[in-house]
């Protein structure tokens, strides 16, 4: 295998023009610690970006941070700390379930991973406020800026976060940040069977409270949490937050505890981290290699029944509902084509769609990771992929 390793945008476009003229597809890599997500990429060379990195602009006050594809997400994560800031979109590393690789902001945005703030704060792609690319011509281009009034001609960056570098190579990325809450507290409902908890998250997110974060925990993937009072309840767990100035985040967590009759507990500040911290990483189901880690987006009021029909084909699902219900991971028997059709099965009925995160990598070659489009979705997926890259030398098979 040929690893290019570029050091600036020019040699980011050489190595795409070099590819382009010579038919040569590349996988794309930053930090390679999402190497695992998606399909398995045909290609037999390399473009890593790792020695791209480095934050090249930060504006607090503007609330602007521009920094290259490589830099590591740590390394945002601890300059923006110590100004009290953030990514508010609460992007997951991830490390537990794909274990090698160094998690880096170009993986992140590629992938559009967000964390149990995005319910609230929106996604990735909602925090991008512009970046400078190669496409699979080997033609440079651009869009947005440092401000979120770029509305000039298309939206590419949108275009971009989720792409997982099928469509150019980003060579620069500037986000949004925002300050750091205050305070964090996270309300705690205990005993509630998975339907009973949706309905408590769905009746939380109804509060004129700012709710930030909404996820149920089923007594066993609770009893896994680093949190004694979680770990300890022997109960299922429904869990709330706020965050905030502290006389706001103290008052909003006396009126949600008012709000609900059924026992509650309240977790400060380090607990709260702690535990939506887990919640984020996915660290709460079990780390046995040979299951396969699925996440599920689907109506929040339909992810118990979802959930139950795929319990009906495999009982020993490990599984935690977060964004309100709205989002499930679940951990099960890898299997092959069975299991994969049981999970999308289990979806037809009130819709919404399927992810392979993590699978033994014989399942990842025998099974599709994304779900399937609509004709005319995949259609439209397949005219933008044309326009961007026609010989299909980034990231082939990478979406399949």
């Amino acid at each position: 295998m040929t690893i290019l390793q570029p050091r600036d945008a020019k040699q980011v476009t050489e190595a795409v023009a070099w590819a382009l003229d010579s038919g040569t597809p590349l996988e794309i890599v930053g930090g390679g610690s999402k190497r695992g997500l998606g399909q398995p990429t045909t290609a037999e060379h390399q473009l890593d970006l790792s020695q791209l990195r480095g934050i090249t602009l930060y504006e607090p006050e503007e609330l602007v941070l521009t920094a290259n594809p490589g830099t590591p997400l740590a390394e945002v994560e601890a300059v923006l700390a110590q100004r009290r800031q953030m990514l508010a979109f609460e992007p997951p590393a991830l490390s537990l379930i794909y274990g090698d690789g160094t998690p880096t902001l170009g993986g992140i945005i590629a992938c559009n991973l967000a964390g149990p703030r995005r319910l609230s704060s929106g996604a990735a792609r909602d925090h991008l406020l512009g970046f400078h690319a190669t496409t699979g011509r080997a033609e440079r281009i651009k869009s947005g800026g440092r401000v979120m009034k770029n509305v000039t001609g298309y939206d590419l960056s949108k275009l971009m976060a989720g792409s997982y570098g099928t469509l150019a190579v980003l060579d620069e990325i500037t986000v949004k940040v925002l300050p750091a809450p205050e305070k964090t507290r996270t309300v705690l409902l205990l005993g509630l069977d998975e339907a009973q908890g949706v309905a408590a998250l769905c009746k939380g997110m109804g509060q004129p409270v700012d709710v930030s974060g909404a996820a149920h925990l089923p007594a066993d993937v609770a009893a896994r949490s680093a949190v004694d009072y979680v770990r300890n309840a022997g109960t299922s767990v429904t869990a709330l937050r706020l965050e905030g100035p502290g006389p706001s985040v103290e008052d909003r967590c006396r009126h949600l505890r008012l709000a609900f009759k059924a026992q509650s507990e309240e977790l400060h500040s380090v607990n709260s981290t702690t535990l939506w911290r887990e919640l984020r990483e996915v660290a709460l189901l079990p780390r046995d290699p040979a299951l396969a880690i699925w996440k599920l987006s689907v109506p929040p009021t339909a992810a118990p029944a979802v959930v139950g029909r795929i319990r009906g084909h495999s009982p020993g699902v490990a599984t935690f509902y977060d964004w309100s219900g709205g989002l499930v991971f679940l951990a099960l028997p890898a299997g092959t084509d069975a299991a994969h059709a049981v999970v999308r099965g289990a979806l037809q009925e009130e819709g919404g769609h399927a992810t392979l995160l993590r699978a033994p990598d014989a399942v990842r070659q025998a099974v599709f990771a994304f779900h399937p489009q609509p004709p005319a979705l995949a259609a439209l997926t397949a005219r933008v992929k044309d326009a961007f890259d026609p010989k299909g030398i980034l990231n082939p098979g990478r979406m399949g």
